[in-house]
Formats: structure tokens, C-alpha cells, sequence
């Protein structure tokens, strides 16, 4: 805790890798140091990444379900009050409300609903729109999205302490450990 005195205004540690394996071998051992604030980013996907850093499922799933109810009990909701109660239309005995002919409006509203849930749902989840992230000030961190491995430790972070966080992280067999600034100036 009182570590994150001695960072300053350092965004976090940063370690690079050449190769996958080299990474997912550090990355358990991260996981295995108890960090909580750390990521990973490669330039493709890797297999078991996930696991190897301990993450677990989405909320996600959760929101689109709520969206998707809200969206059917509104459709019905809404349907049900202007055919029955607010302008009743009686022709020929039929009932003021019957389900078959609601059931496309029910449907599509619980479509509309599901994907405003995953669409908001995702962004709001992910913390988005970051016009702006720390790790951009990093020259090492442009071959990010070409041929490196990252693995990035913030200072925020309980465990964070820059002196001993930075040997741990060289002994984890990246070729550099870097400390990156929280903008340009740093």
C-alpha cells in the first residue's frame, strides 16, 4: 500500500518478450505473485492466455439477458395497454389483446433490447471510449501489434512496489523492463 507512494506519477512497469511461450510461462508467474492490475498484449491472439492469466468470465451475458427481458416485457407491456385499455377496438368478438398477433413486435423489441444491452454493455464493461492510454508514450510498445510480448504492471496495483516489482519482472526472462510514465512529460 504505501508502495504506491514511491511511484509517483509512473504509470506502471512494462517487460518485453520475443516469444509466446517465453510469455505465458511469465504470465502464470504473475498470476501466481498475486498482481490484481497488470494486462497482457500481444500482437494475435494466443491460445490459453486466458487461463494462464487467471481471468475469469464476463458480466456480460448477464446484461444482454436483462436487456432482452426488458425489451419483451416492454413490447408486451406496451402492446397489452394500446389494444386493451387505452383505445379497446371490439370487432367481431375477437379478445382486445391476443398474444399471436404481438408476438413480432414482442420479438423484435427483444432483439433491439439484447443488442443495446451488448453493445453499451461492452463499452461501459471495457471502461470505453480511452482516447488516451499510458502505454502509447512507449517507443518499445509500438512493435506491440507487430512482433512483441508485453506484459505491463500498474502502480496502482497493492503489491506494486517500483524497485522490487522491476526485479521481479526481470526475472521473469524479458529482454527489458521498462517504466512508463502517465503522459509524454514523465
Amino acid at each position: 500500500m504505501a508502495a504506491n507512494r514511491d511511484a509517483g506519477r509512473v504509470y506502471g512497469l512494462l517487460t518485453e518478450f520475443e516469444s509466446p511461450s517465453a510469455l505465458v510461462a511469465a504470465v502464470r508467474q504473475v498470476r501466481d505473485a498475486g498482481f490484481r492490475h497488470w494486462d497482457v498484449h500481444t500482437p494475435f491472439p494466443i491460445h490459453g492466455m486466458d487461463e494462464a492469466m487467471g481471468i475469469r468470465g464476463t458480466r456480460l451475458p448477464f446484461l444482454i439477458l436483462g436487456g432482452g427481458i426488458t425489451g419483451l416485457g416492454l413490447a408486451t407491456l406496451m402492446q397489452w395497454w394500446m389494444n386493451a385499455v387505452d383505445y379497446p377496438f371490439a370487432i367481431s368478438g375477437k379478445p382486445l389483446f391476443g398474444l399471436p398477433a404481438n408476438i413480432p413486435v414482442m420479438f423484435e423489441l427483444t432483439v433491439l433490447f439484447s443488442a443495446f444491452a451488448a453493445f453499451f454493455g461492452m463499452w461501459g464493461l471495457n471502461g470505453m471510449p480511452k482516447l488516451y492510454h499510458p502505454l502509447f508514450t512507449s517507443r518499445r510498445f509500438r512493435r506491440a501489434t507487430q512482433d512483441r510480448f508485453f506484459i505491463v504492471i500498474e502502480a496502482r496495483d497493492p503489491q506494486f512496489d517500483a524497485g522490487r516489482t522491476r526485479e521481479f519482472l526481470a526475472s521473469l526472462g524479458g529482454s527489458v523492463v521498462e517504466a512508463v510514465g502517465e503522459s509524454a512529460e514523465d
